[in-house]
């Protein structure tokens, strides 16, 4: 009896090319970082310390401050002297990229182009240029108030950084060795225009019934860099 013939399985080397990529937001972008008081604050309630401390008058220009993420230059005093010093030298500010990969997720998995979300997380990685996990905002915050409900019909006021005119730039990798594959380029960045559109970034976005922090992608600002480059700095270099 002649030997059945085994199949063959063939795996390719991966491939992955980086784009350069710049949203643009289409309405405004509110941001809270969680403050490193904030959080200890939290830790010494959790672990019942701290209960007896008279409650300090609050400081909102301080509580604005601590809610921005830096990303460069950030001013060592918390003044709003300092703060616009800061941003005439060059100071630079941003936001999670993890929250905009999340967004372009639960976009795709709400629009039913995959099944679960997980089917994204390993189809392309999102980087900083400035700082691994942000991307970068070159506009200005501004001071902003608001009124909030924090349970149980209790208020309270939040003093966030405020974009009303935002963008941002961040590296996309991906795999580029299979032209067919569903997660293509395009497809990924389909993913991430819908999650800006329909989902957001930041506080009172669509997810959470608001309108805020909606995008689009600039794609006369998309930029494919050469194979086995990664940064500006690199293309910079091959230019040279």
């Amino acid at each position: 009896m002649a030997k059945k013939k085994e199949d063959v399985v063939i795996i390719n080397p991966i491939k992955i090319n980086t784009a350069l990529i710049r949203i643009v937001g289409v309405s405004p972008l509110i941001v809270h970082k969680w403050s490193e008081k904030a959080v200890k604050m939290m830790e010494e309630t959790q672990q019942g310390a701290g209960k007896t401390k008279a409650k300090e008058a609050r400081d909102p220009f301080s509580e604005f401050y601590n809610a921005i993420y830096w990303v460069k230059g950030q001013p060592l005093s918390e003044t709003e002297a300092s703060f616009d010093k800061a941003f005439e030298n060059g100071a630079l500010t941003g936001f999670p990229l993890c929250a905009i990969k999340q967004c372009a997720n639960s976009a795709a998995y709400r629009r039913g182009w995959v099944k679960n979300q997980m089917q994204l997380r390993g189809a392309y990685f999102l980087r900083g240029i400035d700082d691994p996990d942000m991307g970068t905002i070159r506009e200005k915050p501004e001071f902003r108030r608001d009124m909030v409900r924090i349970g149980m019909g209790t208020a309270d006021v939040r003093y966030r950084p405020y974009y009303p005119e935002w963008s941002m730039q961040f590296y996309l990798d991906y795999d580029a060795s299979d032209s067919t594959s569903t997660w293509s380029l395009e497809n990924i960045i389909n993913c991430i225009e819908a999650g800006g559109q329909f989902v957001g970034i930041g506080e009172w976005r669509p997810e959470k019934d608001g309108d805020y922090g909606r995008f689009r992608i600039d794609r006369n600002e998309l930029t494919l860099l050469p194979e086995g480059c990664r940064t500006l700095d690199e293309l910079a270099g091959l230019i040279k």
